[in-house]
């Protein structure tokens, strides 16, 4: 009996697994690989999935077209294009004034997920105001514009402050390109949609043909930007349901204060002077400040210089389109590259290409210029700016996650300032889009060279040695 025993187990030991078995372990295998391998890590690179749609068809793809022939008609040349410039400028620059102290009094309070909740219903709300924006109301369509970037870039603070806490130091590149590739595809699906129902409204049962009122005419571009508040509110429920909100981490000196804003204050201040402590962490966000810079102003004034030049609609917002699905292998591919040369080389090799980006808008003067534009975008966009938040998360300590992120918004956000400031200047004094596009490549080349500077195994040790000290006070005190 006892070998027949032994017999049954070897043969349980030996046999085949069944198939769901071996189908988990490759789903497992495959989810390790992209970075999502966990609930928590899909609910949040999710967010990314939700918030994209923003980004694709607000910020880059519908809405400035929109703007420009709707809201702006009727104003001189260049000068549509000068308001929006002016109107991203405005909302970026209010969310990095509000950003540090709103991240240290989330940390405090151990409101992460409150804080990003408030600025999606602020952002979904100003974007569903788009459906009612009419022939010149450029003035009501620059405010809501300034609220739905005011939405949105402050809930990427506290979204991007829950990564340090989610992914453990060897995932946070592969998690971070991952959030990047979902958000790719996402804002590419909606997208999608959205392009077939401008391009072909009488398919869907939209009013088409000549002879419509400027209503109707506008009715599938004001469609599509209500949908994104739709995908927006509805993908954003994983992260909310799933992601934990990170504990408090409350400092020795403040245990005494129940005041969230006088703590934030307080740590907002020392997060200031601490920063001479954490200076490689420092370096990254100059180099990031000044990099970013280009890039944003590429996403932001893309389709609204493509019309400016001449390109018509649809091949515009067809070359956006591309660029999300484009993105999509190549953000993965990023954060394959970056696992073998590291972040830092992996963001140079971006922003090489970038630099050719910018010398080729110069010259370029229709569709099939702008689709090759598009093409190389989508190749180096989502990695560079994927590993620039993951390098900067793993300098950082994890303790004041919400604060460093609040001052990794602003120094984003002024990026997002200067770059569609200079834009606007450049045509002020010029009269020309065309130089100012050009000079955007002064940007990715300073930044290169901040960047060759900074030392990510120190900024790395100094950001893990911060953790494990106060590990050690709170250890004490609780003894």
């Amino acid at each position: 009996m006892a070998d027949d025993a032994v017999s049954r187990h070897i043969s349980r030991a030996t046999r085949p697994f069944p198939r769901d078995c071996e189908n988990q372990m490759t789903r497992t295998r495959i989810g390790v690989a992209l970075g999502l391998d966990r609930p928590e890590l899909r609910a949040w690179a999710m967010y990314d999935w939700a918030n994209s749609a923003m980004v694709t068809t607000v910020v880059a793809a519908v809405f400035p077209i929109f703007y420009y022939n709707v809201a702006g008609a009727g104003l001189p040349e260049g000068v549509a294009t000068f308001r929006f410039t002016v109107a991203t400028a405005i909302g970026l620059g209010i969310i990095a004034v509000a950003a540090p102290i709103l991240g240290a009094i989330a940390d405090f309070t151990a409101a992460k997920k409150r804080f990003l909740g408030g600025f999606l219903l602020l952002g979904v709300g100003a974007v569903s105001a788009m459906f009612f924006i009419g022939q010149g109301e450029w003035f009501f369509a620059s405010i809501v514009f300034i609220l739905a970037n005011i939405g949105a870039n402050g809930s990427f603070v506290f979204y991007d402050s829950l990564l340090p806490h989610i992914a453990s130091a060897d995932e946070v590149d592969r998690v971070s390109t991952a959030g990047y590739a979902l958000g790719y595809l996402g804002g590419g699906v909606l997208l999608a949609f959205n392009l077939a129902w401008i391009t072909a409204p009488g398919v869907f049962g939209l009013p088409s043909g000549p002879g419509l009122s400027p209503q109707e005419a506008t009715l599938p571009a004001r469609l599509a930007l209500l949908s994104v508040a739709v995908w927006w509110l509805l993908f954003s429920i994983p992260l909310f349901r799933t992601v934990p909100e990170p504990p408090r981490a409350i400092e020795p000196q403040e245990r005494a204060t129940h005041n969230p804003a006088r703590a934030a204050s307080s740590r907002l201040y020392e997060t200031f002077t601490e920063l001479r402590d954490y200076k490689q962490a420092f370096l990254m966000l100059l180099a990031f400040l000044v990099y970013n810079d280009g890039i944003g102003t590429i996403v932001r004034v893309a389709t609204i210089y493509g019309t400016e030049i001449g390109i018509e609609q649809n091949s515009l917002i067809l070359a956006i389109l591309v660029v999300q699905f484009v993105g999509v292998p190549f953000s993965f591919a990023f954060g394959s590259i970056a696992g073998r040369i590291g972040a830092k080389r992996a963001i140079f090799v971006g922003l090489l290409v970038y630099a050719g980006i910018s010398i080729l808008g110069y010259f370029m003067t229709n569709a099939t210029h702008f689709m090759l534009l598009a093409v190389l975008v989508g190749i180096v966009q989502g990695g560079t700016q994927a590993l620039s938040r993951s390098l900067f998360a793993s300098m950082v300590p994890r303790h004041k996650s919400g604060e460093f992120f609040g001052f990794f918004a602003v120094f984003e956000k002024f990026a997002g300032i200067f770059g569609p400031a200079l834009f606007a200047l450049t045509i002020a004094l010029t009269g020309s889009s065309r130089n100012a596009i050009l000079s955007v490549i002064v940007f990715f080349l300073v930044g290169a060279v901040l960047l060759a500077i900074v030392d990510v195994d120190e900024g790395r040790r100094v950001a893990r040695e911060a953790e494990e000290g106060i590990l050690i006070r709170e250890g004490t005190a609780a003894v």
